[in-house]
């Protein structure tokens, strides 16, 4: 179960869980392709590859992009915003996509947000602790009903003594359940058997530095393009269902 998470997602395919579920290798040259374009100010350096389970919140300074066929997922500190809607116009829709979802959360604050456009115009945007709304923007949606009547308390550890002014529900758990209605999965709900869970989703994970401080990249040859796309499969595929960080 995943503690905290900023994401955007960017979609064009009618059925983003499958398409994560078809196990694409992320495209590492798009990824960097747009996290230079979100980043012009400044140097963009690879790091690592990573999955959703562990990269799916990173703190300021470092990016997270996955590109599949049809669907892109951008994790940055810059998604976690108390306001859905002040998040900058580049990052709603950098990609002229058809459909762009965020889901952000902290459940050590008790917070969550989520949000929705389409073709860059905003349906729906939510964000609020245990005790405040902070913003509640367009008509709720048909799954938020269950949240609202009361079906999804907060679950209170023994001694604590809740606001009076509580919410009918946990921020956090809300915005996990708007990912799964939008992406197909869950970042903190226990998983079915065979559903779809973060550590299964593959990421690239970028530095971003100011410009002109970046470190030299290392000296790599160029591996043989057949050997070098063999071997890409392979570690995506060992990657996959590791809760890890490489």
């Amino acid at each position: 179960m995943l503690s905290k998470a900023s994401s955007l997602w960017y979609a064009d395919a009618p059925n983003p869980l499958a398409v994560l579920r078809a196990n694409h290798d992320p495209d590492p040259e798009a990824a960097l392709a747009l996290a230079k374009q979100l980043h012009d100010d400044c140097d963009v350096r690879p790091i690592m590859v990573g999955t959703l389970a562990g990269c799916a919140g990173p703190e300021a300074g470092q990016v997270y992009i996955g590109c599949y066929p049809g669907v892109t997922v951008l994790c940055s500190a810059q998604a976690a915003r108390i306001r859905p809607t002040e998040i900058p116009e580049l990052l709603v829709r950098p990609l002229a996509s058809e459909h762009t979802y965020l889901v952000s959360f902290d459940a050590g604050h008790g917070w969550g947000a989520f949000a929705h456009w389409e073709r860059g115009e905003l349906r729906r945007s939510f964000s609020s602790t245990r005790v405040n709304i902070l913003e509640d923007e367009g008509l709720p949606l048909v799954w938020e009903r269950p949240y609202w009547a009361g079906e999804h308390p907060v679950q209170w550890r023994a001694g604590e003594l809740p606001d009076p002014q509580t919410l009918p529900f946990d921020p956090p758990d809300f915005a996990d359940t708007a990912n799964n209605e939008w992406l197909g999965f869950h970042y903190r709900a226990p998983a079915a058997d065979g559903a779809l869970v973060p550590g299964d989703v593959p990421i690239c994970g970028f530095t971003l530095y100011p410009k002109g401080h970046a470190p030299e990249p290392v000296g790599q040859a160029p591996a043989d393009g057949e050997a070098h796309d063999q071997r890409r499969r392979g570690f995506f595929g060992w990657l996959r269902g590791h809760d890890r960080v490489l």
